[in-house]
């Protein structure tokens, strides 16, 4: 389907779940994305976007809560982190380095490539990547683009190209993807069956659409339906043997009865026997040595006709 175009295989079909398997006969896979995006718009984080309260918050008291919590359960999670708060937060990219935890791109400034002008997203990548390649010590292997509220497509900030630049860059994923429930393929060229390992992500398990939504201080927050959301689909999804993965923001869990839910959820979750609750790298690892696309792509023409009145 035209809408679809470099955004999964063109068969759409998903690996079954008996096909599924995971290191030393693991249950399922369990991905932890931790947002560090304080941006409030497409164009990226603002001088009034640091000066927030809940920002300070979130990298102080917020992240330590988060840290000794991974700690306590033994979640290795995965930082999705903008390049100029790497650049900006040392000590902060150091402690979650220390606690065995990942951190992956997340833009330049957190921004929307969508905004920017032609030729400038192959730019922040590669800036983006030389920054935290410096301040971490080796280069991101995954890069994610968050979904905010108005973003204008599904996948969040993404542009038809960013795939490809990802792949060009030397990146080994892309860490929010929707065309699945478990790791797949996204397809950056037809002809040649090139693709780049995408993780799965969904809005009902970010806080970000739950928590201080739509923006920050309106005063509204919706965590019992939250706390469902993650409870329903990991019990679904390890019952079935494959990935869930949730987002949270130290600026938004991190505090208050919001932090005591996550906290009751994450021990919950990993006192399940067979929960490999790892980096995205780690994850990512794993599904490529042991579903490369070589093997698992199974590229055919669509069948979708695009009529002259057809909405697409």
């Amino acid at each position: 389907m035209p809408w679809k175009d470099n955004y999964t295989t063109s068969d759409e079909i998903g690996i079954f779940d008996e096909a599924i398997q995971w290191p030393a006969g693991q249950q399922m896979g369990f991905g932890l994305t931790v947002n560090l995006n304080p941006a409030a718009t497409a164009k990226g984080i603002t001088e009034k976007d640091l000066a927030y309260p809940t920002w300070h918050f979130g990298m102080t008291e917020g992240l330590n809560a988060f840290l000794d919590l991974f700690a306590r359960t033994g979640v290795k999670a995965t930082f999705a982190v903008p390049a100029v708060i790497a650049d900006g937060y040392l000590d902060a990219m150091k402690r979650i380095l220390d606690g065995g935890h990942e951190i992956a791109a997340q833009g330049l400034f957190g921004e929307d490539p969508n905004t920017l002008e032609a030729g400038q997203e192959a730019a922040h990548i590669a800036q983006a990547t030389d920054i935290l390649t410096r301040v971490c010590g080796a280069a991101p292997k995954g890069w994610f683009s968050l979904s905010r509220p108005d973003d204008r497509f599904a996948t969040g900030a993404v542009t038809d190209e960013t795939i490809a630049l990802l792949k060009a860059q030397g990146y080994a994923y892309f860490g929010n993807g929707l065309a699945d429930d478990a790791p797949y393929w996204w397809v950056t060229d037809f002809e040649k069956s090139e693709a780049l390992l995408t993780l799965p992500y969904y809005y009902h398990f970010d806080d970000t659409f739950f928590l201080m939504f739509p923006r920050a201080g309106v005063g509204l927050e919706r965590l019992e339906p939250i706390k469902r959301n993650w409870r329903r689909e990991f019990q679904a999804q390890y019952r079935r043997g494959r990935y869930f993965n949730m987002c949270v923001s130290p600026a938004r869990a991190g505090w208050g009865h919001r932090f005591t839910a996550l906290s009751e959820f994450l021990t919950e979750a990993v006192s399940h026997p067979g929960v490999w609750a790892e980096t995205g790298s780690t994850l990512a690892a794993h599904w490529q040595a042991n579903y490369p696309s070589e093997e698992t792509l199974n590229l055919a023409p669509s069948i979708w006709v695009d009529y002259e009145d057809s909405l697409s």
